[in-house]
């Protein structure tokens, strides 16, 4: 399998759980004050909204790609 078909069942693949779950969310720890050797620090989750267009987007470019990418001309 070449790098072309790769990219696109990637992007088939990421588009599809990027439709299905619809966001994704990830802890962010940051340091908040540093006193002597106390060291205070906060935990954050954020959340990250996909949207419906660069979900249904990947899974259209990685057909194209899948489809026409591997052709010589």
């Amino acid at each position: 399998m070449n790098a072309v078909k790769s990219v696109a069942i990637a992007l088939i693949l990421a588009g599809t759980l990027g439709l299905a779950y619809g966001s994704f969310s990830y802890t962010k720890e940051t340091q908040k004050a540093k006193l002597g050797p106390i060291e205070l620090s906060v935990k954050e989750t954020q959340s990250v909204n996909v949207p419906v267009w660069a979900g249904v987007g990947a899974i259209v470019i990685g057909g194209v790609l899948l489809l026409f990418g591997s052709k010589k001309s």
